[in-house]
């Protein structure tokens, strides 16, 4: 080989390189772009498009037939099952259109000329009609007067006077019913006391301001301090609990800016819900929620505290995963290979039609325990053998929305068979992310809390407006009863007006009126 000849043979080695080089680099540019591309249109699908996660029989045939990059997923026979049949939805009886409940105020009106002359004509009928009216809440001057007595006969005895009854606190004009009004405005409707200032100024001519209202707020959590106790101990009883955590801004001087702390909301399925205050979202708080002596299942999303926490107590915990959530992932990724992806999202169905006919017949533990692995365990196996066969392809990137909707899965997939094991265990995580909503709405209405001492008190008042609200029961009665009883009660006396308790007690007054 001549000189010329080696020179010419580099130079097309180094032409080739480059060009195997840029051929690499175009592929990943393709790559990225088309990553890039599936990001955008999730976050125009979370913007403008439908929150709904729900496919009907409709759109699962579209998917089903649509065209894909990806292989569809070869069809297995389902296991021998009792076929899942859609329920008749029942029909509900409408009820009265005016509750007959209400208190009735009846105006009589007649006609102008029997006004002018009511000697000329005799009532022979009438026709009633009837409109639903409101009255808006009212202040009033509650004054109690306290006589003071002397004994007629014995006039060595010392004068007698009643005592204050039930005062929350000396020099405190709130009554029970004001700081119940206070409390359900600011943690049931939402309303922030800046506004709750506005509204008793602006339409009741009383000025009260933001400062005396939060401490009064203060005052009532620190009354429902014992209560939230009780409650605590509740929710972690049982060996089975959800958790979940969101996040609440709040003001620390100094820092020049708000800073980010967590509720971690913890929900018996059937029980109370519990909120606990912590400025960080690290593993150690779970320790202050859950006790040392808790053996059980804890049910929650995929967030790497709560395995952190579970090595610690020495496998005496078991975790069990959502399936919410890696639906959730695979219905984000569903632009990606809607052929694929729609086996899978059917499949997912067909576990929450399973779980929708336990909870119609209202099926106790072992009752789904029993179902589920005649029924739902085939299908969950069938999915873990799909998911397998598709990443076993090597097409969906690691970083696509498939990709990481098929790694989240098998991350979670021995929490995800939990609930096939043990028939306490719920298929979601949805009933404790159903009692965070409220949060989430408050916080539309205000930018934080306060300080640290207000995410405290927050979550106190939160858990007692959020059990009245799995009890069914007026947040306002319970809170105002609960208010006027407590400073006269002894803390043995405490179970008898937790949410619970006093539900119980309010029906069976109404069965004995009945």
């Amino acid at each position: 080989m001549t000189e010329r000849e080696a020179q010419l043979t580099a130079e097309l080695a180094h032409c080739k390189a480059q060009l195997e080089q840029a051929r690499l680099e175009r592929e990943r540019f393709e790559r990225e772009n088309q990553l890039l591309r599936q990001k955008i249109d999730l976050l125009v699908r979370h913007v403008f498009g439908s929150k709904s996660e729900r496919l009907n029989p409709a759109q699962m045939e579209l998917l089903l037939g649509a065209e894909s990059n990806v292989a569809p997923l070869p069809q297995e026979p389902l296991a021998p099952a009792t076929p899942v049949l859609p329920s008749r939805p029942q029909r509900r009886e409408h009820a009265p259109r005016l509750p007959e409940n209400l208190p009735v105020v009846e105006e009589i009106i007649d006609p102008e000329p029997v006004k002018a002359n009511p000697q000329n004509w005799r009532l022979i009928g009438q026709e009633v009609s009837e409109q639903l009216d409101y009255e808006p809440g009212r202040f009033l001057r509650r004054r109690l007067v306290r006589r003071t007595y002397v004994h007629r006969k014995n006039l060595d005895l010392a004068p007698l006077t009643a005592p204050l009854p039930g005062k929350l606190q000396d020099r405190c004009i709130a009554a029970p019913g004001l700081l119940a009004q206070v409390i359900v405005s600011k943690f049931c409707d939402h309303i922030p006391l800046y506004r709750q200032e506005q509204i008793f100024k602006t339409r009741h001519k009383v000025h009260l301001p933001r400062q005396t209202l939060d401490r009064w707020v203060d005052l009532a959590a620190q009354w429902f301090r014992p209560i939230y106790n009780e409650i605590r101990k509740g929710v972690v009883s049982g060996g089975y609990v959800q958790l979940d955590e969101t996040p609440i801004r709040y003001l620390e001087p100094g820092f020049g800016r708000a800073r980010q702390g967590y509720y971690w909301v913890c929900k018996k399925p059937g029980g109370d819900v519990l909120f606990h205050w912590e400025p960080s979202r690290s593993s150690n708080c779970l320790d202050k929620i859950i006790p040392v002596d808790f053996r059980g299942v804890i049910q929650c999303d995929g967030y790497g505290a709560y395995p952190a926490f579970v090595e610690r107590r020495e496998s005496r915990i078991k975790l069990a995963a959502c399936w919410a959530h890696v639906r959730r992932k695979f219905h984000k990724a569903l632009a990606q290979s809607k052929r694929t992806i729609g086996l899978i999202l059917r499949q997912i169905q067909h576990l929450y039609q399973i779980e929708a006919q336990l909870r119609q017949i209202k099926a106790g533990p072992q009752l789904r325990q029993a179902v589920r692995a005649h029924q739902s365990r085939p299908i969950v196996e069938r999915i873990g053998k799909a998911l397998a066969r598709i990443k076993a392809t090597r097409r969906p990137l690691p970083e696509s929305l498939l990709g990481d909707a098929i790694d989240y899965a098998e991350g979670q997939w021995p929490g995800l068979m939990i609930f096939l094991e043990d028939g306490r265990v719920e298929i979601d995580n949805n009933l404790v992310e159903n009692a965070i909503r409220p949060t989430a709405i408050g916080k539309k209405n205000w930018m934080f809390i306060g300080d640290k001492d207000a995410g405290d008190r927050g979550a106190i008042l939160y858990t007692i407006i959020e059990s009245c609200r799995r009890q069914q029961i007026d947040p306002y009665a319970y809170v105002r009863e609960v208010l006027t009883r407590l400073p006269s009660m002894t803390n043995q006396q405490i179970a008898e007006i937790l949410p619970a308790a006093w539900a119980k007690a309010q029906l069976k007054t109404l069965k004995a009126a009945s």
